[in-house]
């Protein structure tokens, strides 16, 4: 995808035609600035307040969204600084679970951008946005896909998104139980993600993949909740950096400090959402650094 936007050489003083042209202009800046990282494998931990939303774009410019956060408008701000302004497409929707802080966003992204594919736990939930996006996916003809283990997608250049869980039905489960937890490989990186699974299915999914799960970046579960993020995770897992996606001062005491403490102890620096704003992480397939 190539960027065609002309800005226009003329200058004028008038003043709603200057501030135009210095949308314009930042905007052109912006783009080019995108444009000069596409050798990259470029994963962004959004700032949607208290949800989760992960923005993940492979080297040759195909694009998967974890999650959209709650329906407030927050999505498509943090979007907008880690997409082109011109881009209108996504190419995979990935709802890891049906719980509002997880999917809600993602009505404002379907009404703004084409969505290929989606993949869904296939869980459902009765908060309404569930049904909600269930007719917008039917409305937008993507490919619909119900996740299991050991499905691979192949975003391009070498990255692959692997399924590690769910490896069951998940129809009747608790919504948070069927989370869908996601490894993305390039080269000798990786990324993990693990939507709001609890500890008890985090260590099964430890006792199937074992040291697999090693990680450059973790996501921690359920916005660092003290329900997630096991010892016995953190260890098969070893991440270099852990990222908790949790508003600011939200409501539910989100990062609990048990799970800090964890943190402290396992010697793994962490990253918030709530502090930091977006979070942009970039791999060349052999290490990955901060943007």
């Amino acid at each position: 995808m190539m960027f065609t936007k002309k800005v226009p050489v003329w200058v004028t003083h008038h003043p709603l035609l200057l501030i135009a042209t210095g949308l314009l202009l930042v905007d052109l800046f912006i783009a080019l600035q995108f444009l000069d990282h596409r050798h990259a494998l470029t994963v962004a931990f959004l700032d949607v307040g208290q949800g989760d939303a992960v923005f993940i774009q492979a080297p040759n410019g195909n694009q998967l969204l974890y999650d959209a956060g709650p329906p407030s408008g927050k999505v498509l701000r943090s979007l907008s600084r880690v997409m082109p302004f011109y881009d209108r497409s996504i190419d995979i929707a990935v709802l890891s679970h049906p719980d509002m802080d997880h999917i809600g966003g993602f009505i404002e992204v379907f009404d703004r951008f084409d969505i290929s594919a989606t993949l869904i736990s296939g869980a459902s939930s009765e908060n309404g946005v569930h049904d909600e996006m269930a007719r917008l996916i039917k409305e937008e003809g993507s490919a619909h896909l119900v996740a299991q283990r050991g499905m691979q997608i192949e975003l391009g250049d070498g990255v692959v998104v692997e399924v590690l869980y769910p490896d069951r039905d998940t129809t009747h489960m608790e919504t948070n139980d069927s989370s869908i937890v996601l490894r993305i490989y390039y080269g000798e990186t990786s990324f993990l993600l693990s939507g709001d699974l609890p500890s008890s299915l985090e260590e099964h999914v430890v006792a199937r993949d074992g040291l697999r799960l090693h990680a450059n970046v973790l996501k921690l579960g359920h916005h660092g909740s003290r329900t997630s993020t096991s010892p016995l995770f953190l260890t098969a897992v070893h991440p270099d950096m852990a990222i908790i996606s949790a508003g600011l001062d939200n409501r539910y005491g989100h990062p609990h400090k048990e799970v800090l403490d964890r943190l402290e102890e396992f010697h793994i620096p962490m990253l918030s959402t709530g502090v930091e704003g977006n979070i942009l992480f970039e791999s060349d397939g052999l290490t990955v650094v901060r943007r």
